[in-house]
């Protein structure tokens, strides 16, 4: 399974990654699309919205089940993916390719925090056992 090294991951599975302007994109780990199966839908935070590290502030369902998505890092939300309203399953297409929100973060230290690809590997292997 890929496992990009130039991202962060909570163990929440979501990934996240810092953009040239300073914003963080997120979405959710290949991972955590494989067990969820094929989306149906994705509720993005609002624009604007002010998030803790750890908030909930969206959802992805599935035919199978709904989880929650989890703010890698505090900040506001500076831009939805509004195509993922029409389809969904470009997260299924490419987990790593398809952000969800963008995030300005207010402190560069808590994306630091994140796993790194080896770290997140170790919990996905953990949570198969």
């Amino acid at each position: 399974m890929s496992i990009p090294a130039d991202l962060r991951y909570t163990d929440t599975h979501e990934w996240a990654r810092l953009e040239s302007d300073g914003t963080v994109s997120v979405g959710i780990t290949h991972h955590a699309q494989n067990l969820l199966g094929d989306l149906v839908f994705v509720e993005n935070p609002q624009i604007g919205r002010k998030l803790r590290k750890g908030e909930e502030c969206g959802v992805v369902e599935s035919v199978k089940a709904a989880s929650d998505i989890y703010s890698p890092v505090s900040g506001e939300v500076v831009a939805v993916n509004a195509e993922l309203e029409r389809a969904p399953q470009k997260i299924n297409e490419g987990a790593y390719d398809t952000w969800i929100f963008r995030i300005k973060p207010v402190d560069s230290a808590e994306l630091a925090a994140l796993l790194d690809a080896p770290g997140y590997r170790k919990i996905i292997e953990a949570q198969a056992h």
